[in-house]
């Protein structure tokens, strides 16, 4: 159950890893033949105990092979022990010959060496052999060919599969980037809004207050009529924040709405966005958008969702996606909780819970 829920809750990104690594794993198995092929030369005669010895040198070169190609995925260290070790079985094997081992260890070097010393290697294994199999019995095409065809399957098989790791993890990198980019552009633009907002009233409330700390000097009366005036030059700021936030966030539901998908596409989930706004009010649309913020926040740090869908319809937005299974904790205060209390206030409610389908559902009903 463990493992079909960790394979259920991975991410594409795990998934695709899985998938390059098992295949590998599918290539390197093709020593197993050469167990079929101990059977028959046990049948045809061959000691029992040489049967039996070559038989465990190949399970433990089996059980090897499937190292190395999952060590360069993760980007470790060559494997020397294990690369030597498996040589060393190679050789021993090739007594007999099991030719079925040899395109097996040379993709086990193919992503830790270089091209054209794995091209060097594969041609002297197919030399060497067939002249050791011409000098004992016997010059056999058919074994060249055999040889050949699976040397080149294997080791362009492992060359592929690396090359196929390495962008997917590229694009992996790039839709991080993405993401972490538009959400710095968020900020950015915020921190810019922000500043020629603030910017001159705190540089006349900073004047003020240093003309009224020169004032205390020559009378109190003076430099009490300025703090007053600061008094006031601070409560008028205050105001044209509170109203600048509010429009800025009622305009800009709709590119809220637009940032939230790019984000969320950017992250790897795929993102729908049905939205009627033209008729909320100015208070609706800046609660609107305030909760969207939440839930997309939510999506990317709390579940492993790939799909995502945001429908705002005469005040009602439901917000569902697909990474959550099972229960869930309490609401953090800062987070939902909070915003229930703000939606509560302005004489709506807000849910969020998993439905019997399987997704995550935030839904969010204020008053139009």
């Amino acid at each position: 159950m463990r493992l079909i829920s960790r394979v259920r809750n991975a991410t594409k990104f795990d998934k695709a890893r899985w998938l390059i690594v098992w295949s590998a794993d599918l290539l390197l198995l093709l020593s197993a033949v050469g167990f079929f092929d101990l059977y028959v030369r046990w049948q045809l005669g061959m000691p029992w105990p040489v049967v039996a010895t070559a038989a465990a040198l190949l399970l433990v070169f089996a059980v090897l092979s499937t190292r190395p190609f999952r060590i360069a995925v993760r980007g470790g260290k060559r494997p020397t022990a294990i690369l030597a070790v498996t040589g060393v079985i190679v050789l021993l094997l090739a007594v007999f010959p099991l030719i079925w081992v040899i395109p097996v260890w040379l993709g086990l070097i193919t992503a830790f060496a270089r091209r054209t010393t794995v091209i060097a290697l594969s041609v002297a294994s197919i030399v060497v052999i067939n002249v050791y199999v011409t000098l004992v019995s016997s010059f056999a095409p058919e074994l060249v060919l055999v040889q050949t065809v699976m040397t080149t399957i294997t080791v362009g098989a492992v060359w592929a599969n690396l090359r196929l790791w390495h962008l997917t993890k590229e694009a992996h990198e790039g839709q991080e980037a993405l993401s972490r980019l538009a959400v710095s552009e968020e900020r950015l633009r915020f921190a810019r809004d922000l500043h020629d907002l603030l910017g001159q009233s705190l540089t006349d409330i900073a004047s003020r207050t240093a003309r009224a700390e020169q004032t205390l000097r020559s009378g109190q009366e003076a430099a009490a009529a300025e703090m007053f005036e600061v008094r006031d030059l601070a409560r008028q700021s205050l105001r044209e924040v509170r109203n600048v936030v509010q429009n800025y966030r009622a305009i800009d539901l709709d590119e809220v709405l637009a940032s939230v998908r790019a984000v969320l596409e950017a992250a790897n989930v795929r993102c729908t966005v049905r939205a009627e706004t033209a008729s909320l009010s100015p208070e609706t649309r800046t609660l609107l958008a305030t909760v969207v913020r939440e839930g997309a926040t939510n999506v990317l740090k709390h579940s492993k969702a790939e799909r995502c869908t945001i429908t705002i319809q005469d005040g009602v937005l439901e917000m569902s996606n697909d990474g959550v299974n099972g229960p869930v904790g309490e609401h953090a205060p800062n987070g939902l909780a909070g915003l229930a209390q703000r939606v509560r206030a302005a004489g709506g409610i807000l849910e969020a819970e998993p439905t019997r389908e399987g997704r995550y559902l935030l839904r969010a009903a204020v008053p139009a």
